[in-house]
């Protein structure tokens, strides 16, 4: 899965997030294509983002960094860690989540 912006490493951190839990992009609804933040798309998209509406959250958006396996918005919301591979998510990026999902 090709993840863009600007990365800084294979887990999907970026330069704007990139702490030990910083490890998921997020496919925006607008365009398709995963991005590990919000600033990201907006420095690499030539369009505004669009919000995943919650009739559209049991598709998978949300991408593991760490064992790439990929998640429904739903199931993403939900979790604290990555039901795949274990690996925890950053609770801080809950303050984000109106930019992401609507």
């Amino acid at each position: 899965m090709r993840v863009f912006g600007v990365t800084v490493d294979d887990e999907t951190r970026c330069v704007h997030y990139r702490t030990e839990v910083d490890v998921i992009a997020i496919k925006f609804a607008c365009c398709g294509r995963y991005y590990p933040c919000h600033l990201c798309h907006a420095e690499d998209a030539d369009h505004e983002a669009q919000t995943w509406p919650t009739d559209q959250w049991a598709e998978p958006a949300v991408l593991c960094g760490v064992c790439k396996g990929e998640m429904a918005v739903r199931d993403y919301l939900a979790a604290t860690s990555c039901p795949g591979c274990g690996a925890r998510f950053n609770e801080r990026c809950a303050a984000h989540r109106h930019l992401y999902f609507g």
